[in-house]
This record gives C-alpha cells, sequence and structure tokens, in this order.
C-alpha cells in the first residue's frame, strides 16, 4: 500500500520580484510504499524541503496533487498518524525532555496514560531515561536530536519525516538513531528521511529519490543507486589478454592475469560472457557486479545541475 502519493505536484513561490514566481518543486511524480525507509536526496536548494513542507500541509500546492495516508496535505486528518522532527528544530528551553513529550501528546490529545506509558517506552528507545527531567536548555545537539525522535513518535505514527535526523550527532548516538529507524520500518512504519550524510541513508533506506532543480532527477533501490553502469568484475586465471567483445554485448575496460571488467549493455549479456570464458577453458573464481556509493551516485546525477530553490 502506498502512504504517500504524489502526482505531477509543482509549487512556484510568487516573490514580486520575478515574473512568473521562483518555481521550487517541478512536476514531481513519486510513490512511497508502507514499510520502508524512503530517503530524499538533492543539493540545496533543490526542493527537498518545500516538498516536506507540502506534503505536511505547512505550505500550499500550486498544482498537481499529493495524497498522504488517503487525505490530500490540506486535510487536517493526513497528520493525525505521521510525525515529523524538522530541521533545525527550537524546543522551549524551559521545558525538561520528558515535559516536552507529555506536551506533545497534549497536542494529539492522547489519554494521560498512553501519554505517560509511550514517554517512558520512548525515552528509553533513544537513551534519554536518566536526563528526562533535565530542563533542554541543558541539552548538548545530540541529545536535543534524541528527544526530538522522542516526541515526534509519541502519537505511535504511521509515517515518520525526519529532516536530518543525526545532525550534530556523534558517531555512537547516530549508530543508535540509525538503529531505532531500523526497528521502527520493521514494525511496520514508514520513515520519509532528508540527510545529507549519504552513507548513513545508504545503510538504512530502501529506497531514493534525488531532486534537482525541483525536478525528480533519479528514483530506485539502493542497489539500483550503486550499481555502477553494469559493470561487472570477474577474477579469473587469464593465459592470455587478448579478449574480444561484440558491441551488441558491451566493451571490456581492462584485463590483467587475474582480474578482467567489463561493461555491458544490459545485465543478461554477462551470461554471454561466463559462457565465453568456460570455452576458453578459463576457470572462473568470482563474478561480481561493481558498486559505488550512494554518494558517488548522488555526485554523478547532480554534477551537471544547477542549483534551484529550497
Amino acid at each position: 500500500m502506498n502512504v504517500v502519493t504524489v502526482s505531477d505536484i509543482t509549487k512556484v513561490y510568487n516573490t514580486g520580484m520575478q515574473k512568473g514566481g521562483i518555481t521550487a518543486v517541478d512536476c514531481v511524480s513519486l510513490h512511497i510504499e508502507s514499510g520502508e525507509i524512503f530517503g530524499l536526496l538533492g543539493p540545496n536548494g533543490a526542493g527537498k524541503t518545500t516538498l516536506f513542507k507540502m506534503l505536511l500541509g505547512i505550505t500550499g500546492v500550486t498544482s498537481g496533487e499529493a495524497m498522504l495516508l488517503g487525505y490530500p496535505p490540506s486535510n487536517p486528518k493526513s497528520r493525525e498518524r505521521i510525525g515529523y522532527l524538522p530541521e533545525n528544530h527550537r524546543f522551549p528551553e524551559h521545558l525538561t525532555g520528558l515535559g516536552l513529550l507529555q506536551l506533545t501528546g497534549n497536542m494529539y490529545k492522547l489519554d494521560k496514560e498512553i501519554i505517560e506509558k509511550r514517554s517512558a517506552e520512548l525515552l528509553e528507545l533513544v537513551d534519554m531515561t536518566k536526563w528526562a527531567s533535565t530542563k533542554m536548555k541543558k541539552y548538548s545537539k545530540g541529545m536535543l536530536q534524541r528527544v526530538g525522535l522522542a516526541q515526534a513518535m509519541i502519537n505511535d505514527p504511521e509515517v515518520l519525516f525526519l529532516d536530518e535526523p543525526t545532525d550534530g550527532v556523534d558517531p555512537i548516538g547516530r549508530a543508535e538513531i540509525k538503529n531505532v529507524m531500523q526497528k521502527i520500518r520493521d514494525d511496520g512504519k514508514t520513515i520519509i528521511l532528508n540527510s545529507h550524510l549519504l552513507s548513513e541513508v545508504e545503510m538504512v533506506a530502501d529506497r531514493v529519490a534525488i531532486l534537482q532543480n525541483g525536478k525528480l532527477a533519479k528514483i530506485g533501490t539502493v542497489d539500483e543507486m550503486t550499481n555502477k553502469k553494469l559493470q561487472y568484475e570477474i577474477q579469473a586465471e587469464f593465459r592470455e589478454t587478448l579478449f574480444d567483445i561484440p558491441e551488441e554485448i558491451g566493451k571490456l575496460q581492462s584485463l590483467s592475469r587475474g582480474r578482467m571488467v567489463v561493461e555491458l549493455v544490459d545485465e543478461s549479456k554477462i551470461n554471454w560472457v561466463i559462457d565465453s570464458l568456460r570455452r576458453k577453458k578459463i576457470d572462473i573464481r568470482v563474478v561480481k557486479p561493481i558498486k559505488i556509493t550512494l554518494e558517488q551516485s548522488f555526485i554523478e546525477t547532480v554534477s551537471s545541475g544547477k542549483e534551484g530553490v529550497s
């Protein structure tokens, strides 16, 4: 089931300074499935924040259609089963961590017993129990992020919007938040994640979308994003350094006595390469696709574009 469906959604800001306004999000279509971690990526000004705001009903949609849990974002019912951790949040410093969770629970009109139970569970989940009664003005940035994640989950949401959730968190804290996100996903919940730490997105996300200049530049699974242009490495004992590959199959990138790298026109052509090597009586030890990091894939996707509006 899709928890988010976006069809040709566009947002134009009328600044009064530029004829026709500034297009922040331009005809984006995508869907987000129940029970997945979906990474929303893009350079500064790509439109990620604007897309977040439209889905959350914070800013209106100029054209197109968006649906969140079966409701348009303009309908308050769409927000009853979501949680949100904004970037650069500002929680009241006079509140304690526990006080923040109680306040948030009251805003969702939860029963007092449920608030108490969920607050205790969530503070333990994010390792903030011992600071529950400490005022937030004494919290570090990492502590604020963790208690912010807890407040975003106080209503047991079906969809969790996380905007830079590990910003300012130390490596141990980032690992803990990653584990929390995976547990939430394993419980059947959906996470929409906006982060500049692409190595972390690569570890936790099921699918990612890359925005550039307000447009959807690329979308797919992490595996699809990190496969290197259908390149394969073949480890074997090559007795000769000549090996011809027809153009309709692909091309040979490199060949040494122990390693061959080929780039193919599609995945099925690897069978032709393997069969050809076997006919030559070459013993194959390893055949594996060459992977790149999500960060490398991201850079390749956006390197030729210009920045838009956030």
